[in-house]
């Protein structure tokens, strides 16, 4: 399984992340924590965010767990969707997920796409937006 790397959009080795125009995201290799669980690996957010992944390759399923970073000590809530990055159809959808809850894991079939957008739709945010992690997510490629 392919970790989620950051690695702009020229990348031909695998999945490349590119956050809309204004979009803040963090890559956080040395992990991150949810719920009170440490995860390995993360990419962090301030929503409402919008990142678009070009899959570069085939590849079968995109999983791992979302939730509100523990660094905003409980506060704030989001919902997070997988879309179909070049119809926007949604293809997963958490239901809302509110700071100090465990981490919610996803599986979303990919084949045939060429890309997805992960999205992340905050409320309530911590210091004038949520903070919000994509952990342990990759995918099978």
């Amino acid at each position: 399984m392919d970790s989620l790397p950051f690695q702009g959009v020229s990348n031909n080795d695998g999945p490349a992340i590119e956050p809309d125009a204004l979009n803040w995201l963090w890559q956080r290799p040395n992990g991150v924590s949810v719920g009170g669980n440490a995860y390995s690996r993360g990419i962090t957010v301030v929503a409402p965010s919008r990142t678009l992944i070009d899959l570069n390759r085939s590849c079968t399923l995109f999983s791992g767990s979302v939730g509100i970073d523990d660094m905003t000590m409980g506060l704030g809530s989001a919902r997070f969707t997988v879309e179909d990055g070049d119809s926007g159809a949604v293809l997963w959808r958490s239901g809302v997920v509110h700071g100090g809850d465990p981490a919610m894991s996803f599986s979303v079939p990919l084949a045939g796409l060429t890309s997805i957008r992960l999205v992340v739709h905050g409320s309530h945010g911590f210091l004038g937006g949520q903070i919000a992690d994509w952990a342990d997510a990759g995918f099978t490629c």
